[in-house]
C-alpha cells in the first residue's frame, strides 16, 4: 500500500462531501437530486452521504447522518408479496408504487440494486461507525437489512424481467455480501447459507479466467471492487468471502492493469459495459479508487469531477475513501506500479463469461502501446448489446490514441450484432460479423476533435492525430455524420458528442462482413 492512502482517501472524502453538501436539505433530511430536479430528493446518494457524515464527525454531522438512515428505512418498500420487497424509494417524493397511476416498472420506478447499494452501506456504517449509531438505530438499520436481504431472495434471473444472474457481477457480489453478514448477525442460518451459497456461484465463475464476468467496467469493476473489499474486510474465516475475496480483488486489479495505460489515463477496451469513451471526462468509480492509490492529479479526474459526465457517481467517494485504507493493502505492487508509469507496449489475450447471454467465453485481445490501444471481444450471444442489452454501454471494439494536446482520441464500434468476431493487432482491428449479409453494416462512432483540431470532419483525414485506413469485403465509401448535443443526425450517447463513420456491404454481396482498420499515429 502507498504510504499516501491515507491522505488521498481523506482528500476524496472530504472533496465528495463537500460538494455533497451543497445539495443536503437538512430540514428533510435527504440529499437533493444530483440531477437538480426541481428540488426533489434521491435516495441512494442520501445513503452514501450519510456514511460520509458518520466518517468526517464534524459538527452535527453524526444528527443528520442518524437522520438520513432513518428516514431512508422509512421508506423502504414494505408489502412482502411485491416483488419490490425490501428495496428502497428511488426519492421520497414518488407515488406508492405498485398503484394504477405509478406501475412498478423494474430499473425504472424502482430498482432492485438498489437493496445491494444501500444494503451494503448500511453494513459498512454498523461496522465501522457502531460507536456513534444509537442503538435504537442500529436495530432498526438490522431489520431493514433483514428485510431486503429477504427482498433480494425474490431475485431469479429470467423470471419478471430480472436479470440477476451470477454473471451480472457488482449485484450479485453485493446480494451475497448483504445476505451472509445478515444472517451471521441475526443468526439466521438459511440467510447465512443462502449467501455462501450465492458467492460459491459468482466465485466459481470469476475463478474460471480470473475475471469478472462484468468485464473491465470502470464503473461496475469500481462496483464490484468495493464489494469485493466488503467480503475481505468484514466477513469471518470461515465464509468462502473471506477466503476468496482477497485474491479476486488481486486478479481483477491485475487484469484492469494490464489494459491500463498511464499516459492516457484509461482502461483500454473492450468495455463490456462503459458509461463513456474516456475516463478523464467522465466519471469512473474505478478512477475513484485509482485516487486513493496514487493522488488525483494522477488519476483519470478531472480536477473538478463535479463537471465529467456520469458525475452523479461522485457521490459514492465516501465509501470508496471509508474503505481504502484497507483496500489498497491488498493491491500488489506491479499493479500500482502500472497505475503511475505505462511499462511498455504488449498485448493482452484473456476472456470473460456471463451465461445465460453467452453461448462461450468472451475472446478478449488488446495491443498496449504508449499512445495507441486497441481492444476487442469476440462473443457470440443471445443478445444485441451484450449482457446489458444496452449498445449504448457496449463497447466490443474500442481504439484510443494521444492527441498533441495531451486529450485522448477515441473510436468505437457501435453495437449491432448477436455475434462477432473482433481481434485486437499491433495498429489494427479486425471485424468480422459470421451471421451477417449484404444487408450488414458497421458503425464506428469516433470522438470529436479536441480544440485545436477542426471542428468539421466529412473522412478519417479529418480525424485529429490519427490516420486510419480502411479496408474489407465492405463498400469502400463510408457516410459520416454528427451526433451533437443540440443538433445533428441523432442524440449524443452517455452525453458524449461523436462522428458516426458507417460502411455498408455492395448491394446483393455473398461475402462474409468484414472490415480491417489500420492505425498511424500522426
Amino acid at each position: 500500500m502507498p504510504n499516501q492512502t491515507k491522505a488521498f482517501a481523506s482528500n476524496l472524502l472530504h472533496e465528495s462531501m463537500s460538494w455533497m453538501d451543497m445539495y443536503y436539505d437538512s430540514d428533510a433530511g435527504y440529499v437533493y437530486s444530483l440531477d437538480a430536479a426541481a428540488l426533489t430528493h434521491e435516495t441512494r446518494a442520501s445513503t452514501w452521504y450519510a456514511a460520509g457524515l458518520f466518517a468526517r464527525n464534524e459538527g452535527d454531522d453524526v444528527e443528520q447522518a442518524a437522520k438520513i438512515v432513518k428516514n431512508v428505512i422509512d421508506g423502504q418498500h414494505k408489502n412482502v408479496s411485491s416483488q419490490w420487497y425490501g428495496d428502497y424509494q428511488i426519492y421520497p417524493e414518488e407515488p406508492s408504487l405498485g398503484t394504477e397511476q405509478y406501475p412498478p416498472v423494474i430499473y425504472n420506478s424502482w430498482d432492485p440494486n438498489w437493496r445491494g447499494f444501500v444494503g451494503t452501506t448500511f453494513v459498512l456504517i454498523l461496522e465501522e461507525f457502531p460507536h456513534l449509531v444509537p442503538y435504537d438505530l442500529q436495530q432498526y438499520m438490522l431489520e431493514s437489512l433483514y428485510n431486503t436481504s429477504i427482498g433480494d431472495s425474490y431475485r431469479i434471473g429470467g423470471v419478471d424481467d430480472d436479470n440477476l444472474y451470477p454473471a451480472y457481477s457488482n449485484p450479485s457480489i453485493m446480494r451475497a455480501f448483504v445476505t451472509g453478514w445478515v444472517g451471521r448477525r441475526l443468526n439466521e442460518s438459511n440467510m447465512t447459507a443462502a449467501g455462501e451459497t450465492y458467492a460459491q456461484q459468482v466465485i466459481e465463475l470469476f475463478d474460471r479466467a480470473d475475471t469478472l464476468s462484468e468485464f473491465n467496467s470502470g464503473t461496475y469493476a469500481g462496483v464490484s471492487l468495493f464489494a469485493l473489499t466488503l467480503w475481505a474486510k468484514y466477513m469471518p474465516p470461515s465464509s468462502v468471502m473471506k477466503q476468496n475475496g482477497p485474491s479476486m480483488i488481486q486478479h481483477t486489479w491485475a487484469s484492469l492493469a494490464s489494459l491500463y495505460n498511464a499516459n492516457l489515463k484509461n482502461v483500454a477496451g473492450p468495455w463490456d459495459r462503459s458509461y463513456g469513451y474516456d475516463m478523464n471526462r467522465y466519471l469512473s468509480i474505478l478512477a475513484l479508487q485509482i485516487w486513493t492509490l496514487v493522488g488525483k492529479e494522477r488519476a483519470p479526474i478531472n480536477a473538478k469531477p463535479y463537471a465529467m459526465g456520469h458525475k452523479n457517481d461522485f457521490a459514492i467517494g465516501p465509501l470508496v475513501a471509508i474503505l481504502a485504507p484497507f483496500h489498497n493493502t491488498i493491491v500488489d505492487n506491479t499493479t500500482y506500479n502500472s497505475l503511475l508509469t505505462f511499462p511498455g507496449t504488449h498485448n493482452v489475450s484473456t476472456s470473460a463469461f456471463s451465461p445465460p447471454y453467452d453461448t462461450y467465453p468472451r475472446n478478449i485481445t488488446a495491443w498496449i502501446s504508449d499512445n495507441l490501444t486497441i481492444g476487442a471481444e469476440t462473443f457470440s450471444e443471445n443478445v444485441i448489446g451484450g449482457p446489458a442489452i444496452n449498445p449504448s454501454s457496449f463497447n466490443p471494439a474500442a481504439v484510443q490514441w494521444s492527441r498533441k494536446d495531451g486529450t485522448v482520441g477515441w473510436l468505437s464500434l457501435y453495437a449491432q450484432v448477436k455475434e462477432l468476431v473482433a481481434v485486437a493487432g499491433e495498429k489494427s482491428l479486425g471485424i468480422t460479423y459470421p451471421s451477417g449479409n449484404s444487408t450488414s453494416g458497421f458503425s464506428f462512432l469516433v470522438g470529436t476533435n479536441s480544440n485545436a483540431g477542426k471542428r468539421d470532419v466529412a473522412s478519417w483525414a479529418d480525424v485529429e492525430g490519427i490516420n486510419v485506413t480502411v479496408s474489407g469485403s465492405v463498400s469502400p465509401n463510408c457516410t459520416v455524420t454528427f451526433n451533437g448535443l443540440v443538433g445533428g443526425a441523432g442524440d449524443t450517447i452517455n452525453d458524449f458528442e461523436f462522428w458516426n463513420f458507417t460502411y455498408v456491404m455492395p448491394a446483393e454481396s455473398k461475402d462474409t462482413p468484414h472490415v480491417l482498420l489500420k492505425f498511424e499515429l500522426l
